[in-house]
């Protein structure tokens, strides 16, 4: 018998096949078609810019372009951090690796809007195979959040936790975010292809269960109630698209971290960014918890990229804030030790000053050394952003060329698009040389 579960599911894989990622909301089986879901969409837009003639941007574009070009003469600091990565990359695509190899990368909104860890995915998919998804957070835990290549809702009774400017209590898993609902037929959803999929949720005294459904059928009622420690439901099924539908049940907390659509083999690049964090962020975490949701993912490559946020503050020196970057990479290394930490320093940034107009941000430069000192001390591999992107006062020519947008902090689809490509060549890079190091050594031995 077709469910209208079944039947909604059909039309939304349609749509995702035919590149259009439609979804429609699902309903329960006690109140049909009643459900309203919170899908997740684009960001909110900056304020427009004033115009600019098409000789001036056709200008900026190609000084952007040229500095951007120029950005792979500065070299990969402490490039040999990345040996570790590089041969789990190399035995991965020689075939003597099995499984998916994951990349995350922590970060404030640059790294939320996932533009450019989009675009990196693109790139290591199209070279290394395509390993899925990757991890996603639960439902839609803040306006504007979105992973590029699912699609994912939530009903309206979740509340989320370990967003900027709330207090919490620590457990919100991998992505330091958490949805907890308290009454039952409240749902979250996920529109993705993959064959290996994985629910990470928090196990809490008194704690409610939810059901698991797949393309709309049941696959199993799923208990969280038990010791407080991060718990996880693993479902493997045939490869292709699946709707996965999580739906409480009863009138106790379910509180949901996220979940990973993978595949059997190639990478993923996984975005795990907060709109407005600061790196500081990750000290307010569970640390066992953080530890225990890490280790799931076995990650081969941990990019930080910070920085933007902590400019903004004047009471930084390079000092305090090396300071409290060891302690952040440190905290990192325990959860991952054998993963490469990559530091990506934040980029240019301009303020609004009265008189001057836009000036660029002093502060940014106290951040990149203080990242950069942290990450020589720590064995991290640093890969100067606004350096990449033309150096202090960059953003000005960025936004007249529509590279960036007017509140002279983020960046548009096409800058971020650049950022991506520019990472990711200057990793390349680096492998090969690995590449040609490794090769040449195999030979030259007896």
């Amino acid at each position: 018998m077709i469910t209208r579960r079944l039947l909604r599911f059909l039309g939304a894989a349609f749509a995702l096949l035919a590149m259009s990622f439609a979804a429609t909301p699902p309903q329960t089986r006690k109140a049909p078609g009643k459900k309203r879901y919170r899908n997740s969409g684009a960001a909110k837009r900056a304020p427009r810019a004033p115009k600019v003639s098409a000789a001036t941007r056709a200008e900026a574009t190609e000084g952007v372009e040229e500095k951007v070009a120029n950005g792979a003469s500065i070299p990969v600091e402490n490039p040999g951090a990345l040996i570790p990565f590089f041969e789990q990359l190399y035995r991965h695509q020689s075939g003597s690796l099995g499984g998916p190899l994951h990349m995350l990368q922590y970060g404030d909104s640059h790294t939320a809007a996932d533009e450019w860890t989009g675009d990196l995915r693109d790139l290591f998919q199209q070279k290394f195979g395509d390993g899925g998804s990757g991890y996603m957070l639960a439902g839609r835990p803040y306006k504007g959040y979105r992973h590029v290549s699912v699609k994912t809702g939530a009903t309206r009774g979740w509340r989320t936790e370990g967003v900027v400017g709330k207090q919490s209590d620590g457990l919100h898993g991998l992505g330091g975010i958490s949805v907890t609902a308290s009454k039952p037929h409240e749902s979250v959803y996920m529109l993705a292809e993959g064959e290996m999929f994985e629910l990470f949720y928090l196990r809490q005294p008194a704690g409610g269960s939810f059901d698991l459904f797949d393309n709309g059928e049941l696959v199993e009622r799923v208990s969280t109630e038990g010791e407080t420690a991060p718990a996880y439901y693993r479902y493997e099924t045939d490869p292709g698209v699946h709707r996965l539908e999580v739906e409480t049940t009863d009138r106790a907390p379910v509180r949901l971290f996220g979940w990973t659509a993978d595949k059997a083999t190639g990478v993923t690049y996984e975005p795990l960014g907060i709109n407005g964090a600061s790196a500081a962020m990750i000290l307010e975490w569970n640390q066992d918890v953080l530890d225990s949701n890490i280790a799931r993912r076995n990650p081969g490559l941990i990019a930080l990229a910070y920085g933007t946020n902590e400019a903004g503050r004047k009471d930084w020196t390079v000092e305090t804030y090396k300071e409290v970057f060891t302690r952040i990479l440190e905290r990192i290394r325990r959860s991952a030790p054998a993963a490469t930490i990559l530091v990506i320093g934040p980029p240019d940034r301009y303020i609004r000053t009265r008189g001057k107009g836009w000036v660029a941000l002093d502060n940014v430069d106290t951040i990149v050394e203080a990242q950069r000192q942290a990450a020589m001390a720590q064995g991290a591999a640093f890969w100067d952003l606004r350096a990449k992107m033309g150096g202090k006062g960059a953003m000005r020519q960025w936004v007249l060329a529509g590279m960036a947008q007017y509140d002279h902090v983020h960046f548009t689809a096409p800058g971020y698009k650049l950022m991506g490509e520019a990472v990711f060549r200057d990793l390349i890079n680096q492998y090969e040389i690995f590449v040609r190091a490794r090769e040449a050594l195999a030979v030259a031995k007896p």
